[in-house]
């Protein structure tokens, strides 16, 4: 999906898990805030298939400029936006450091530099497994 993807597997690990769990679905939202303090200052480019809701439109227009800062991707997907097929980037500078891809409404993958992350994730997403 994303320019991103490739250097993205080769320096990253990663996580899938599904999106639904029992009937609570893991927003994008919700995994920013999983991040925690690793992904507060990162700049976001999220390439979108389809368009969903009214604030998928002001995601791709800020995401087409130069990114914006976790806590508006925050704003902007907050409350339960559901997407179908997403990708997030976030940057710390110019390193790509973190990947979410959403397939389908159904599967999260996560790809990230810092193992600890993963490891977090994988205990609020106990059906996680690597990718």
């Amino acid at each position: 999906m994303s320019r991103y993807t490739a250097e993205a597997e080769m320096k990253m690990k990663g996580i899938t898990f599904p999106a639904w769990h029992g009937k609570h679905y893991v927003t994008l939202a919700e995994l920013l805030v999983r991040l925690g303090s690793f992904g507060l200052d990162l700049t976001w480019r999220v390439e979108l298939d389809e368009i969903v809701d009214p604030r998928c439109t002001e995601v791709e227009r800020r995401s087409a400029d130069s990114g914006m800062d976790t806590l508006t991707l925050l704003s902007l997907t907050t409350p339960s936006l559901q997407l179908i097929d997403a990708e997030a980037c976030g940057f710390a500078g110019d390193d790509l450091v973190v990947v979410l891809t959403e397939f389908d409404s159904s599967l999260w993958d996560v790809r990230v530099v810092d193992e600890r992350v993963l490891s977090e994730l994988r205990h609020h997403y106990p059906g996680a497994t690597d990718l």
